[in-house]
Parts: C-alpha cells; structure tokens; sequence
C-alpha cells in the first residue's frame, strides 16, 4: 500500500495530518481572489517575470527585509532548489542537522555537495551556535538553518540567530534561513537583520496562510546575490498568476486571521498531548511547538513508526508520518504529525492514536 495514493484515492475521508498542510479556514479574500482571477482570464497570458505587482513588496515587508530582492517559485521547495544549485558546487559542505526537512539534503546532494548532520535528537533539541562553530570545516559552504524546525518544532531565540549569524558571518559563509514556519511562532527572528549580505531567506504559503495546492514560494536575498540565481531560475516566466493573486490576498489580509490560525493549532497540541500523555512509554519531546506540527516519541514501546502510520491510514482514515522522513538516525523512534486541522478531526486522533499504539506496542 503506497500512503499518498492510498489517501488521494480516498481524500473526501481522510484526515490529512502528514505533510502539514493548513486546512483551517484563513480568509474569504484569497478564494475572492482566485475567482477574480479566473473571471478576468488572467491565466490566458504568461505573469511578469519578476511577479505580480505588490507582491514581492508585500514578501518584503512580511519579513521586514525591505532591501532585498525576491524570487518568486512553485513552492519553496524549488526556491530551495535554486539556490542550492546555484550556491554549492562538489565537495562543498553544509552544516545541517537530523532530524531536519530531508528533501534539502537532497537538493545538497544534487549539487555533489554534503551536509554535515548534527544530531539534535535531545536536549535542547536543536542546533546550538557551539556546536554549528565546532562542526565548520575549510569545506563548509553554507549553514542551513531551519526556524521552527520540521519536524520538532523547536524556536531559536532572537540570541541564538544572532549568534549563528554571526558564525557564518566571521566564516564567509551562506546562510540559508528557512522561515517557512514563522508565523507560528511566538518571537522569531530573521537571520538577515544579522548578516544581510549572505543571508537567504526561504518562504513558503503552503503552511501559514493553507495554499499548498497552489505551489507557490519564494526565496529572498541581497540584490547582489539575487544575481547568481537568475542562472538556475526553471522559471523565467514567473509562477502560477492564480496563486501569485491568492498569495497577495493572504498577505494584504493576513493580521485579520493569522493569530485565529495559531490559536487553534496551540488547542490541537494540548488534545494530543492529553492523548500522548494515556500511553505508557510515549512522549512528545518538543511542547508547545512553534510550528504546525511536532513528533511524538514512540520509540519505549517496541511499535514501529512505519506500522503506526499504515494502521491508523487504513482502519481509521488518519495520515500522518513516519520518521524515516525527517531523520536518518532517528526516524525508527517517532511518528511526526501536524494539527493545523478542525478541532473535531484532531479530536478523532486523540482517540484513534492511544488504540492504535495499544495494538502495536511490544
């Protein structure tokens, strides 16, 4: 049984936990939007290149990096993907962790190049600026720097970005800032208020403002370094206007519903960890969390994260992720599931987990 088949075969029933996507209710403004859209028959002519007008002012002031440039992609991932192939060459290495967003290794890889992985798997489950100073080689080239971490959940405090800032700064290196997460959080802190001249921010709709489907990102950085990615840009004709319309709608509305958004996520939490907190040998290593999303430690009870995962998608319509995903070292010890879900559908996992792991355990 392949999983993602599996749950869009039968998506009208499934309860989508596994690849934090947002499918609360943000703003009327955005679906307003798309309907205008499609009414004008925008989509008969290719966008401008450099993206619909407002909107890369709107990105700036968002993440208040009024001076940089920004480039519009299907998602952050691509955004990822360029800057990647753009910045690495072979041998060069990148100082990452584990557990971490496993598809920009891949990216790294792509390029010949490595990331170096920490193990954050403790106490205080993230990268800590001494150990990013100790793990720096002649061949680093970049510092990947996720914030909130897919898929602990953990924050950086505003000392802890100053700090590894700072660090990539006395180093000359890159400094990749993936802000998809952001809004989640109660204090975040941009790397580019720090060290602008080779920090890359890395943005993404499909989490805070529930646009996943519409593929839509951008990656932002000093006008200067903006310039070695025009290279590697698979876009030249910009992205999709749909999504560009529905993206500025977000942003133009986003104080009006983000905070209801959060709200919601920080009840889901509290449900599962009530839930997690009825099962013998299972914890959650990271609470609260500053993301959508959080792992819970499963690894006491003998039940394999992979068999939790098929069990609770086939007998009760709930997907959500095993760790091999997000961690090489550590996956065998965890599921990772997001909440930014209706109340009533999380309240179905809170009781359909504590079963599942009864079942399952050793």
């Amino acid at each position: 049984m392949e999983p993602f088949l599996y749950s869009h075969q039968n998506r009208d029933r499934i309860i989508w936990m596994s690849q934090n996507t947002n499918t609360l209710s943000t703003t009327p403004a955005i679906q307003e939007a798309l309907n205008e859209a499609v009414r004008r028959r925008e989509y008969a002519l290719y966008p401008y290149k450099n993206g619909l007008f407002g909107l890369p002012e709107a990105l700036k002031e968002d993440v208040g990096a009024p001076h940089y440039d920004v480039l519009m992609a299907n998602g952050g991932i691509e955004a990822l993907y360029v800057i990647t192939r753009a910045l690495l060459r072979r041998g060069d290495e990148v100082v990452a962790s584990d557990p971490s967003f496993l598809p920009i290794h891949h990216q790294v890889s792509l390029c010949n190049a490595k990331t170096i992985e920490m193990p954050i798997y403790s106490d205080p489950w993230k990268m800590t600026p001494e150990r990013v100073n100790e793990a720096i080689t002649k061949k680093t080239k970049m510092i990947l720097l996720i914030d909130p971490i897919n898929p602990l959940g953990t924050a950086y405090t505003g000392d802890e970005v100053r700090a590894i800032s700072e660090i990539a700064q006395d180093n000359d290196l890159y400094l990749l800032d993936d802000i998809t997460y952001r809004d989640f959080s109660d204090d975040h802190h941009v790397t580019s208020d720090y060290y602008p001249e080779k920090s890359i921010l890395v943005y993404s709709f499909s989490k805070n403002c529930g646009m996943a489907g519409l593929r839509i990102g951008a990656a932002l950085a000093e006008p200067e370094l903006m310039k070695s990615f025009v290279k590697y840009n698979v876009n030249p004709l910009s992205v999709n206007i749909l999504a560009q319309r529905a993206a500025l709608a977000a942003l133009q509305t986003k104080d009006q519903w983000i905070s209801g958004i959060v709200h919601i996520c920080r009840r889901n939490q509290a449900t599962i960890k009530e839930a997690v907190e009825r099962i013998p040998g299972v914890f959650l290593p990271v609470y609260p969390s500053y993301t959508n999303m959080f792992i819970i430690d499963i690894g006491n009870t003998g039940a394999d994260p992979e068999k939790v995962q098929e069990k609770l998608l086939l007998e009760h319509g709930i997907f959500l992720r095993a760790g091999n995903y997000v961690s090489k070292r550590f996956g065998d010890r965890f599921v990772r599931t997001s909440f930014s879900l209706p109340e009533e559908e999380c309240q179905k996992f809170a009781r359909a987990f504590p079963q599942v792991m009864a079942e399952l355990s050793g």
